[in-house]
């Protein structure tokens, strides 16, 4: 998952940092680098806090890419402080950069693991590099709104692989139960 992160940061960061006159030349690597370890441990960070729910609602339509959303907007100011204190930048850089790059970032990650076309990143690689060993709270939370949004299909309180093989015998299949968890 770090090698998908720090390869959206590159691919967005372009734009926001190296084309960007307000942050010197000589630190645009480092710059990008920060942004991606800054994702990272922000994530981690919300879950160790008890964000559970909060990181489960970033994988529900297209939470990720919105500047409202709570995780997104704490991500952007823990960037944000950290370039103001590494890199000397002003705080109206530093917030301006972290606010455009953060949530194009984050939406294109959760995009691409939720993609079914793309096998490179899976919804579990993100929690498992993010939870570790304690990443079943996060996958609760995620089933939980899975059951929310009709994917319980045998009815057991929980989404798992049951619920898969109940989908896959139904009228619209896989897809269709997919396409209702990732609001397609």
């Amino acid at each position: 998952m770090l090698d998908q992160l720090s390869a959206l940061v590159k691919q967005y960061g372009d734009d926001a940092i190296v084309n960007n006159n307000a942050v010197p030349n000589q630190y645009n690597q480092e710059v990008l680098d920060e942004a991606s370890s800054s994702i990272f441990t922000g994530l981690q960070q919300v879950l160790s806090q008890g964000g559970t729910q909060q990181l489960a609602e970033i994988f529900q339509g297209d939470n990720a890419a919105s500047s409202n959303n709570a995780v997104v907007q704490q991500l952007s100011q823990q960037l944000s402080g950290n370039l103001g204190a590494k890199f000397g930048l002003d705080s109206a850089t530093a917030s301006g950069l972290a606010g455009s790059l953060v949530p194009k970032v984050l939406g294109a990650l959760i995009g691409k693991a939720k993609n079914p076309n793309d096998s490179s990143l899976q919804i579990s690689d993100i929690v498992n590099a993010i939870g570790g060993s304690n990443n079943s709270g996060l996958m609760d939370a995620i089933s939980q709104y899975g059951a929310q949004f009709g994917l319980d299909q045998n009815n057991d309180g929980k989404v798992d692989m049951g619920d898969a093989m109940a989908a896959v015998n139904k009228k619209g299949g896989l897809g269709g139960l997919l396409g209702k968890f990732f609001g397609k």
